[in-house]
């Protein structure tokens, strides 16, 4: 079995980076309380750094959710974001209520496609998915694309050179905590 650390390197460097708000990924749920106690040991080590880890379901994958919370209070705070999840029932921008709701949604309806919103995607692509459930996009990438084509595709870039670094340093030796960024201070 592989480490949560790997699997943090692999599909958040981005958010530990801070150049994305949160990172999702599926993770082997055959570890029982192994994977609790590695996300309170993590949740212990990255909150100095702005960062925090949350199981949303465990079926048989755990699915982990990986945030900066002022980013995601940023991104909720959105009015088309904040439309778009009323829409779906959320009752509050709030963060622990808006994933408590988050995580409702998926035991409900699978995979709510409002996540986008949770993933710092913009409202504009999260509107044109759900519009056109997924087909017609301008691109894709980390997310699919309906409204800015071109900055979409210098993010996808800027995205996908972080990962590449974080995996190649952590693979030198460099520590998690080490990579991960502070948040910016207000």
């Amino acid at each position: 079995m592989e480490r949560l650390e790997k699997y943090l390197i692999k599909y958040c460097a981005p958010t530990l980076a801070s150049l994305k708000t949160a990172n999702l990924f599926s993770y082997p749920a055959g570890v029982g309380a192994g994977l609790e106690k590695s996300l309170v040991c993590w949740n212990l080590c990255l909150h100095k750094k702005g960062i925090k880890l949350c199981m949303l379901q465990k079926k048989e994958n755990a699915l982990i959710y990986v945030y900066r919370p002022g980013e995601l209070k940023r991104d909720l705070s959105d009015p088309m974001a904040f439309r778009i999840l009323k829409h779906y029932g959320y009752k509050t921008q709030e963060e622990d209520n808006a994933i408590a709701t988050l995580r409702a949604r998926l035991k409900k309806d699978g995979f709510p496609h409002e996540i986008g919103l949770f993933l710092g995607y913009p409202p504009r692509d999260v509107i044109g998915f759900i519009h056109y459930g997924g087909r017609h996009c301008k691109c894709a990438g980390y997310w699919k694309v309906y409204a800015e084509e071109e900055s979409a595709k210098y993010v996808f870039a800027r995205l996908q050179r972080c990962s590449k670094a974080y995996m190649r340093l952590w693979q030198e030796g460099e520590s998690i905590m080490q990579l991960a960024m502070a948040a910016p201070q207000d």
